[in-house]
């Protein structure tokens, strides 16, 4: 009987950006539009899509052997299972996302003492009412159950929404008054299924590569010649970025150059480097970087 690792994969917000950094970190995952079942190219793996607000606790009974989802979630849930990678990237970045309290532009609240007795509204109940403890404030946390940001002013006085970059509260007319915590995609695992050597290793195997996918989505690798007369003018502007790898080329006097370096720097150094004698140079793109 073939060997199977149960992976519950984010249902939402995180679900495209997810599709897409497994391919890179080497597994293609299809699905159709109203399937909670999607496919990989990898027979060991069991994929289901689950809302990362429930996946901690259906990981922790043993339902699922492991899932991606927000650490907000298992903190959320008080789930007791194995973290074994933190996976910074979210619906559009590679940052950690923002849990705020937010208020309406026009508000007289300027800090979280200002609620007392007021009304928030939130998915994070747990969280929040633990944030407003350590703050000394007493206020009334109801759950929401989505479209969070319409409900200020009418529905509650605050709100405890996730944010990436703060648009979308702006653009309903909030402003954040402050930051309750931070969260960023985890890999969990059941406690039996981490103790089992072959789920565990095909976990670690996975963790590695989606590190390294991450790593290399805002890189880019160079190759260049560069004559010996210029090598090190060349390596002067290359080493503020990078240790690049020299080696000599068949044609004496001449040497190829190859580095990784972030993109955004691309723009500025290429031209520097052709000015300082480089030739051929190729910028290629990277899936993985595994240190």
């Amino acid at each position: 009987m073939m060997r199977k690792l149960t992976l519950a994969l984010p249902k939402g917000s995180l679900e495209k950006s997810t599709f897409e950094l497994l391919k890179k970190a080497g597994w293609n995952i299809t699905n159709t539009a109203r399937s909670y079942y999607p496919r990989a190219d990898d027979q060991e793996l069991s994929l289901v899509l689950l809302r990362p607000q429930e996946m901690p606790r259906y990981v922790e009974m043993g339902k699922l052997d492991a899932g991606l989802c927000g650490k907000d979630w298992v903190i959320e849930n008080q789930a007791k299972v194995e973290v074994v990678v933190d996976l910074v990237y979210s619906k559009h970045l590679l940052t950690p996302v923002r849990w705020v309290l937010a208020v309406p532009e026009k508000s007289t609240v300027q800090s979280v003492k200002d609620l007392d007795g007021k009304t928030i509204a939130t998915e994070l109940v747990s969280t929040t009412k633990q944030y407003l403890a350590k703050n000394g404030v007493k206020a009334h946390v109801e759950f929401s159950h989505g479209a969070t940001e319409v409900k200020p002013p009418d529905l509650a006085d605050a709100i405890v929404d996730v944010t990436e970059t703060g648009s979308s509260l702006r653009a309903n007319g909030l402003r954040i008054v402050d930051t309750v915590s931070e969260s960023v995609t985890q890999l969990i695992a059941n406690q039996t299924a981490w103790a089992e050597e072959w789920k565990r290793e095909k976990l670690e195997n996975l963790a590695m590569l989606m590190q390294a996918a991450i790593r290399a989505q805002e890189m880019v690798g160079l190759k260049m010649n560069v004559p010996e007369a210029q090598l090190q003018t060349v390596l002067e502007r290359l080493q503020a970025l990078t240790s690049p790898t020299v080696s000599p080329l068949a044609e004496k006097g001449w040497h190829a150059l190859e580095a990784v370096i972030a993109e955004s720097t691309v723009r500025k150094i290429i031209p520097e480097l052709r000015r300082c004698g480089a030739t051929g140079i190729i910028e290629y793109p990277l899936n993985k970087i595994i240190p």
